[in-house]
Parts: C-alpha cells; sequence; structure tokens
C-alpha cells in the first residue's frame, strides 16, 4: 500500500489510517459523507538524500473518510508545514495558508491539502480526528455548549469557541492541548470534534469513546423529558402527522414535479425522497418552523443543505392543489428571504474589504412537506441524496440540542462567510464541466434488451440518470445495475399496455430522481404475418404495445413535464415501415404509422409547454435487437430469402449507404434530438436506415 505518488515508503502508517478511516467514515452517527479528516505523522525515508523525514499524511480536500484509498492523502514535510506558523500573516489574511501548503507537500504530494490540514499538521500527536458526529454536534450547538462539555467529560475534553476552519483554529486546538496534557479531545463550538492519540487506535478509541458519551448524555436527557411527557420539538400538531405509507408516497409522487420546478428556478435540480421516521417525526412537531427557521449549524451540513430549508406549513390533510399553491407561496418568501440573506452578508463581507461571489442561486436544496416528507435536490443523484442524509444528521443534532439545552446554531454571518468562501468558490470552479445530459432524469421503456438498453447505456454516459422501464423487472434491475449505482439509473416494472402499471412505472420514476426530462417510448414486438395470417389477438397486442403503450406513456410522463414546468423531451422509437408498404407486415406497420402521428400531433399539443416531441425511424436493426431475436428475424429471413444469419447484411445491401443498423446507431440519434443542438425542432422523425430511399420523408 505504498503511496507511489508522494515517494514515501511508510506503509504501515498509511495502511493504518487509512483502515481507521474507512471505519469511522462508515459509520453515519460518526461523521457524513465527505465530512471530517484524518491523520497520521511518521518518518519515511526521503528519496533524494536517503535520510529519514518526518511526514504527515491527512485527508485531502473532498476525499471521503468512507472510501478513502493512499491515493486520496495529502503528504506533507511536517517541518515545513509547521514553519507556516512564523509566517502566518493572522486571520484577515486566513485563506492565503492553504496555497502555502503546497509548498509543504513531499514529492508530489497526494491529493489536495483541505483547509483543515493546520489541524492535523500543528497539534503536537501522531493521529489526530476531527469529525462530524450528530451527537458532538449536539453538543456543540447547543447553547451553553461549554458549561455541557464540563458536565459530561470533566477536564478530558475541552471547549473550543466557534471559529471558522483554518490555520488560526489549528493554532488554537494546538494551544488548548499543549495547555491541557490531560485532554484527549475537545469540542469545536458550533461544528465538530476533534480527538488525538499517540497510536492509530488510541486516536480512535479515544473519537468514539467522546461520541459515545454524548450519546448516553442526550440520551438520558431524551428520556427524562419523555417521563415527564416532554418531546425536544414539542407535542405533535393534530393533522400535521404522518400519512399512511402508499398514501404518503402517491401524495409525494404528486407533489414532486411542483417541487422539483420551484427548486429549478435558478438552475435544473435532480431531485430525491426521504419519508424516514426521523423526518416524518420533526415534520409532525410543534416546534418545525422555529426551528427550521434557525437553519443548520455544521458547515458540512450548511454547505450542501443551504443555510435552512423551505417548509410548506400545512397540514397533510390538505389537497394536493392546496399544498402546491403553499408550496408556491412558501418559495416566493425563500427567495426573498435568501436574497436579503445573500445582500446582508455580501454588505458585511465589502466592510471588512472582501468582494463577495455572485449569488448562486436562491431555491431551496431541501424542502419539507408535513406528512409527506423530505425532498432534496441538487446537480446530480449523488449530491440531491446526500443533501437529504445531511440534514437528516441537521435533524438529530437539533433534536439532540433541545434534550439538553437550546439549539443555538453559528451567527448567519458566519454561515455566510463559509458558504460564499473565497476557497468554497473555487473549489467549485475546479468541478469538472458538466455532461451534455446532467440534471436530465430519462424514462426509457422496453429498456432491458436490444435498442432500449442501448439508449439506456447511451443517455447514462452522456450523464442522465435513467429510468430502465421493461416488462421483466428483474432484468431491468440487472441493466440497471449495469449503468452504475442507484444515483444513476435504476429498474422499474412497466406493462406498457396497462394504465395502471405505466402510472405506477412513472410514479417509481418520479421518487427515484425527482422527476422526468426525457420519456423515450421503445418498447414494442412484432408479429410477421400476411394480412389473411393476421389475427384480431395479433392486431390488439402489438397496438397495445406500441400505439396505446405508448400513449400511455406520453401521458402519464407528459403530466410530470407539464407540472415541472421546466420543458422535456419525448422520443419515439418508430421505425421505417411507419412509412414504407412492405409485405407480410399489416400489424406492425400499421401501429408505428400511428406512433409517428402521435408525434406529430404531441409536438403540437406540448410545444407551448417547452417539450419537444421527436422520432426516431430505424430499420434493419438485427444484431442485439431483442425483436429480431424473438422470432422476427427468422419471418423477415423467409420473406426476403436469405439465410436468418444473413438477414443484417441483406439489409444493410438494399440501402443508400451499404451499412448495417446497430442499437448503438438509433441511441446516438437519441442522445442527439435530446441536446441543445435540437432545442428549436419538434415534429421531426430522423431515419436511422443508412439510406431507404423507398422511406425517404417527403
Amino acid at each position: 500500500m505504498t503511496n507511489q505518488t508522494a515517494g514515501t515508503t511508510d506503509d504501515a502508517t498509511v495502511a493504518a489510517l487509512v483502515a481507521r478511516s474507512n471505519r469511522l467514515g462508515s459509520d453515519p452517527r460518526v461523521t457524513n459523507y465527505a465530512g471530517g479528516n484524518t491523520s497520521a505523522k511518521g518518518s519515511a525515508t526521503d528519496p533524494v538524500t536517503g535520510e529519514p523525514v518526518d511526514l504527515l499524511w491527512v485527508k485531502g480536500s473532498g476525499g471521503d473518510l468512507g472510501t478513502l484509498t493512499p491515493a486520496g492523502l495529502a503528504v506533507l514535510r511536517l517541518d515545513r508545514m509547521r514553519a507556516l506558523a512564523d509566517v502566518y500573516p493572522g486571520v484577515e489574511r486566513e485563506d492565503e495558508m492553504v496555497a502555502a501548503f503546497d509548498y509543504c507537500l513531499h514529492g508530489t504530494g497526494g491529493a489536495a491539502p483541505s483547509i483543515d490540514t493546520a489541524m492535523h499538521g500543528l497539534v503536537d500527536a501522531a493521529h489526530v480526528d476531527h469529525l462530524h458526529p450528530d451527537a458532538g454536534i449536539a453538543i456543540a450547538a447547543a447553547a451553553d455548549g461549554e458549561a455541557l462539555t464540563r458536565e459530561i467529560f470533566g477536564d478530558e475534553v475541552v471547549w473550543v469557541p466557534w471559529r471558522r476552519p483554518g490555520f488560526q483554529l489549528g493554532l488554537d486546538i494546538a494551544a488548548i492541548k499543549a495547555a491541557n496534557p490531560q485532554a484527549v479531545g475537545c469540542i469545536l463550538g458550533g461544528h465538530g470534534i476533534t480527538a488525538w492519540g499517540d497510536t492509530s487506535a488510541e486516536a480512535e478509541e479515544r473519537s468514539l469513546g467522546i461520541i459515545r458519551r454524548a450519546e448516553e448524555f442526550i440520551a438520558r436527557r431524551t428520556t427524562e423529558l419523555a417521563e415527564r411527557g416532554e418531546h425536544p420539538f414539542g407535542a405533535v400538531r393534530p393533522g400535521y402527522e404522518p400519512l399512511p405509507e402508499a398514501e404518503r408516497r402517491a401524495r409525494a409522487a404528486a407533489l414532486a414535479p411542483a417541487v422539483r420546478g420551484v427548486a429549478s428556478t435558478d438552475a435544473p435540480q435532480v431531485g430525491h425522497f426521504t419519508d424516514s421516521d426521523v423526518v416524518l417525526d420533526l415534520l409532525s412537531r410543534e416546534r418545525l418552523a422555529p426551528l427550521a427557521e434557525l437553519g443548520t449549524s455544521c458547515p458540512d451540513h450548511f454547505l450542501r443543505t443551504k443555510v435552512k430549508p423551505l417548509v410548506v406549513d400545512i397540514p397533510a390533510t390538505a389537497t394536493v392543489e392546496e399544498t402546491i399553491a403553499a408550496l408556491h407561496t412558501a418559495h416566493e418568501a425563500y427567495r426573498a428571504d435568501y436574497t436579503g440573506y445573500y445582500e446582508r452578508g455580501a454588505a458585511a463581507a465589502r466592510a471588512r474589504g472582501e468582494e463577495p461571489p455572485a449569488m448562486r442561486g436562491a431555491d431551496p436544496a431541501i424542502v419539507l412537506v408535513p406528512g409527506v416528507g423530505m425532498f432534496s435536490y441538487g446537480r446530480n443523484k449523488q449530491t440531491a441524496r446526500v443533501a437529504g442524509e445531511f440534514y437528516v444528521n441537521a435533524i438529530n443534532v437539533m433534536r439532540g440540542a433541545e434534550a439538553v439545552s437550546t439549539y443555538a446554531p453559528i451567527a448567519e454571518d458566519e454561515k455566510f462567510r463559509i458558504e460564499y468562501w473565497a476557497l468554497e468558490e473555487a473549489k467549485l470552479r475546479r468541478m469538472p464541466a458538466p455532461q451534455p445530459l446532467a440534471t436530465r432524469v430519462a424514462l426509457v421503456t422496453g429498456a432491458a434488451s436490444g435498442i432500449g438498453r442501448a439508449i439506456a447505456t447511451r443517455l447514462a454516459a452522456e450523464g442522465a440518470c435513467v429510468v430502465v422501464a421493461d416488462l421483466d423487472r428483474e432484468k431491468a434491475a440487472a441493466v440497471a445495475a449495469e449503468l452504475g449505482s442507484a444515483d444513476v439509473a435504476v429498474g422499474v416494472a412497466m406493462d406498457v399496455s396497462s394504465e395502471a402499471a405505466v402510472r405506477a412505472g412513472v410514479q417509481e420514476a418520479v421518487l427515484a430522481f425527482g422527476g422526468v426530462d426525457l420519456v423515450v417510448n421503445n418498447a414494442g414486438l412484432s408479429l410477421s404475418k400476411s394480412l389473411f395470417e393476421t389475427t384480431e389477438a395479433d392486431w390488439d397486442l402489438q397496438h397495445d404495445v406500441m400505439a396505446k403503450g405508448s400513449f400511455l406513456v406520453s401521458r402519464e410522463a407528459g403530466r410530470v413535464l407539464v407540472d415541472q414546468g421546466m420543458g422535456g423531451d419525448i422520443v419515439y422509437i418508430s421505425s421505417k415501415n411507419s412509412v414504407f408498404a412492405g409485405p407480410n407486415n399489416i400489424a406492425y406497420s400499421a401501429t408505428k404509422a400511428d406512433q409517428a402521428h402521435q408525434v406529430r400531433l404531441l409536438a403540437a399539443e406540448l410545444g407551448p409547454h417547452g417539450i419537444r416531441v421527436n422520432g426516431v425511424n430505424p430499420d434493419g436493426v438485427v444484431r442485439g435487437s431483442g425483436i429480431f431475436a424473438s422470432g422476427w428475424g427468422a419471418n423477415r429471413a423467409a420473406v426476403y430469402g436469405v439465410p436468418e444469419e444473413k438477414l443484417g447484411e441483406f439489409y444493410a445491401q438494399r440501402t443508400l449507404l451499404k451499412r448495417e443498423v446497430l442499437p448503438e446507431h438509433v441511441a446516438a440519434a437519441v442522445f442527439a434530438l435530446c441536446t441543445a443542438d435540437f432545442s428549436h425542432t419538434t415534429g421531426l422523425h430522423v431515419p436511422v436506415d443508412a439510406g431507404v430511399a423507398a422511406a425517404f420523408l417527403r
């Protein structure tokens, strides 16, 4: 496990640090995703001089403890890092110190050092943990946190007043440790905990010990409240109790498009829904509004959740229409409030001689709906999910602080200085450019095989969140798993010929990603028969799946698109047969012509909503096609008098380009139609047939 990037050879120190970090980061009670940092100091051989050199290994900027690897560690020369204390220009020029860390790197240095590097390097201990446990932050964010720290820990854990993360905080903690040799760690006001030890095991044991003792203290106080008939969040409000699960999730799906629409006013967002007991309990209580108004405390929390959530303060007994009306009213007030927060913070920054970054948007990242749950938003599904997880952490913090004292987060101006920190802005600018379909949610029917699978694969590769819909849920789930985690794709069962099944599938899609932006009607089948061989059942089956199925999917998903108010795309996978008359194909070709005209009809109807409706007309897609593999290929080969294995070549030779059409070519056309390059195109059918003159559109 040698950290070759940094040119070090202390395998044991690095291995122990990574193992400790992974254990601590895998427990949400200990720290949240990408929150906290750990470090170790040790000696390694300098590859240039051959002499031993003292080094600091510390989790790099933006890393996650639970998934940390050696490559995620920053590696610094300890003597040079500590020498920065002699040139530290003071709090007013704090931000300059992060750039100074680059001059302390050993070799190529590994990951970029984070703002907390000073805390780890300056504290005189071989191993240091800085964590954001809910219980620790509850004490840190309590009005009398300093007194509570003494009551819980005596002199073993020392209180450190709030200070923004940075070099001065590192100096503060180093001085406190030096002045309190008996201490094993500290509570950082409004922030979290830090612990240290002579060995990796000792640091971990002390970190977990601080967390455990804080949890036990909060649990005792919570029990005492319950024995008096009290609750940290107050009594349950009549009418605000959680709806039954099935009704709750149906209500969430009905509300989600409108909620996503308001959360995406400034920039498109992907959504996540949470209706855990922790969330539903807060939403049912008397103190929901005042506690939510106070906002979150830990910097890691509000950087992802914004300083406060939007609360739709209306009973769960309200109708969907009443709730949406209340949502829009609350959103208007939220935007005005956030704009005021930004303007006050920006004015204070300018008074300090700083020019703050431009406001990044005034929409909420967290929306709370009593009786229903929490909607969280971000630039992708992972960011949205993590924002929700962080607000659950914030709820736990508020409950713990209210159980032992009064919740008192850091001041508004301090929150602004964190949220609009120049270093945070620089981190955002370093992020890679978004992919073409980032923030877009795609629903693809018949996506477990053939053309649908190729489309789902291409859309996911271009940054979309993909709902793989198929008659077979297991196959849909398997394809989704191949595309990535549940943050990338999910599989849902959908019989497109069933109104109830389509409605349920669209509801699953909405709950998975917050809404739908891109619908691909691909589900299909074909029976190659002559007029006299085609039965009524044959006719009905093909029309049910492709004509009626496309209608049902477009109608249900179209409602979501309209309610979101964000525009969108509907793409029909029709066929060359929609315009070309071939033998022994009456039912299939007739239903493809139906689909083709649906494109024109819906383009006209949905255009005023900014929704584009286009079609793709493939032909001769033999290899990789589910339809051809199911017997259609053998039938068509018999019609044309060629061996089935030569059918693809036969189709290719009858085209103008003499090229075989593959599922990936159809997927490429779908992707192109859904990009900004086709922003002014609707009602179009794109042939993907290598050139069939008889099927030219006129």
